[in-house]
C-alpha cells in the first residue's frame, strides 16, 4: 500500500547519515515487522524516477510513526535528505520478510556495518519485547560512523564496537570477539545486515556452531514488487542453487542458504 506520510524530522546524526521519522495517517500501514523495508519515493520531481527501498529503524505502532536510519549515497538519499518537517512523503510498504524470532531463542547476537544496524536495531527492540538477551558486534569506518548507540543501550543490547581506523574490525578480530561471545553468553542465534565480508564470516561460525542464523540482504531494488528482477540473488536449497527475489523473498534471508559470490 503507498501511503501519504508527514515527516516530523529528517535530521543528520552524523556526516553520512540522516534520521528520518513520519508519522503515517491512521495507522494504515501497521502492523510492521523487524525486517521488512519500505520503498520510498524521495523526491516530489520526476527526477529521481525510481522510489529508493529503506529497511525499517524502528516502529510504534501506538503512536502510528516510522523511523528510518539512511545513507546519503545518491540522487535518491541526496534528494531525501532535502525533504522538511510537515511535507508529505510517499512511502510503500511494508514490503518483504521480517526477521525469525524462535521461541526457545535466549542469547542472539547482532552483527551490522554501517547502516545495515538500521534494520537489525529494529530486531533488538523485538528481543527486549520478547525478554531475549541481545549482543552485538557494531563495525564502522571510524568512531564516527557508530550509529544508535543510545538506542541500543536503550534496547538493553551489550554492544561491541570496531572500527576500520584502529584495525579492529577486519574479519580475525571480528571472529575472535564473535566466538567469545558465543561460547560465553552461550548465543543460540545470529542476525547480520550491512557487510558481504561479515556475513561470509557469520555464516562460517553459524555452521562451525549449529546456530540458527539470518541475514537482511542489501541491493538496489527497481520496482521493489518483484515485477523487474533487478535484485536478484542466489540461495542453495536442496544441492540446487537457484535464484530469488530478494524484494519478494527476502530481504531476511536463512543466512546458511545464501550464495554470496
Amino acid at each position: 500500500m503507498a501511503v501519504k506520510t508527514e515527516i516530523i524530522f529528517n535530521r543528520q546524526v552524523s556526516k553520512r547519515y540522516f534520521h528520518l521519522k513520519v508519522k503515517v495517517p491512521d495507522k494504515q500501514l501497521f502492523p510492521v515487522q523487524a525486517g521488512q523495508f519500505f520503498h520510498i519515493k524521495c523526491s516530489d520531481d520526476q527526477k529521481p524516477l525510481l522510489r529508493r527501498p529503506f529497511s525499517i529503524f524502528r516502529i510504534n505502532e501506538e503512536e502510528g510513526t516510522l523511523e528510518f536510519l539512511y545513507l546519503v549515497k545518491g540522487i535518491g538519499t541526496k534528494a531525501l535528505a532535502l525533504r522538511r518537517p510537515k511535507e508529505k512523503l510517499d512511502i510503500l510498504g511494508p514490503l518483504g520478510t521480517s526477521f525469525t524470532m524462535k521461541e526457545e531463542s535466549r542469547n542472539i547476537l547482532v552483527v551490522a556495518r554501517g547502516v545495515g544496524i538500521a534494520t537489525l536495531s529494529a530486531l533488538a527492540f523485538k528481543a527486549k519485547g520478547e525478554n531475549v538477551s541481545c549482543f552485538a558486534i557494531i563495525s564502522a569506518r571510524s568512531q564516527e560512523d557508530y550509529l544508535v548507540e543510545a538506542e541500543l543501550k536503550i534496547a538493553g543490547v551489550e554492544a561491541f564496537f570496531v572500527n576500520d581506523e584502529d584495525g579492529t574490525s577486519n574479519p580475525q578480530c571480528v571472529r575472535l570477539l564473535a566466538e567469545t561471545l558465543i561460547k560465553e553468553k552461550k548465543i543460540d542465534g545470529i542476525y547480520t545486515c550491512g557487510s558481504r565480508r561479515l556475513s561470509v564470516l557469520m555464516k562460517q561460525l553459524a555452521c562451525q556452531y549449529e546456530l540458527f542464523a539470518e541475514i537482511a540482504v542489501e541491493e538496489n531494488m527497481g520496482c521493489g514488487i518483484g515485477s523487474c528482477y533487478g535484485c536478484v540473488c542466489n540461495v542453495e536449497e536442496e544441492e540446487r542453487v537457484r535464484p530469488v527475489r530478494i524484494c519478494m523473498e527476502g530481504p531476511v534471508l536463512p543466512l546458511k542458504k545464501v550464495v554470496f559470490a
